[in-house]
């Protein structure tokens, strides 16, 4: 086993937990937007359940699970700039992944700020709305993973 065999895993590992984590807290909040047309006692009890699982959905999964993706994923590049040299770093596949990071990163912090909303409940998003847009992570992975497993480039 390398180093970058190693990395390479952790990495692996790291973002399957974080995507996890973002195709399911989505879910939560679709249960929570529709506990409002509920009768009051099952509707209270529900959501403070709901609640309770988005935050440690969010605080002991999502969050570190992307903080680890992060630092991996940049030890991978550290290992790759260092051996092959940096010039990976400009490459169209590559640039399609680190604008994928970018993207799966916002929508991490768009969720983030979404809990805070639903628990102060300010949040305006209907279940229709979280259904939705609760594969835009997948869609987005979907375009990293292609990007790097072929290193497609133009020309």
């Amino acid at each position: 086993m390398t180093t970058y065999d190693l990395a390479r895993g952790l990495h692996i590992l790291a973002v399957i937990a974080w995507m996890a984590g973002m195709l399911f807290l989505p879910r939560l909040y679709a249960y929570d937007a529709e506990q409002a047309e509920k009768p009051e006692p099952l509707r209270s009890g529900m959501r403070d359940l709901l609640r309770t699982w988005q935050t440690r959905l969010l605080k002991i999964i999502v969050n570190p699970a992307m903080t680890a993706a992060w630092i991996f994923g940049g030890w991978l590049i550290w290992i790759d700039g260092t051996t092959r040299g940096w010039e990976f770093l400009v490459q169209p596949w590559m640039l399609a992944k680190l604008a994928g990071v970018i993207a799966l990163s916002a929508w991490h912090g768009f969720l983030a700020g979404e809990r805070k909303r639903i628990h102060a409940g300010t949040s305006r998003r209907s279940g229709r709305f979280w259904r939705m847009t609760n594969e835009i992570p997948f869609v987005i992975a979907v375009v990293m993973v292609l990007s790097v497993t072929t290193e497609w480039t133009f020309g």
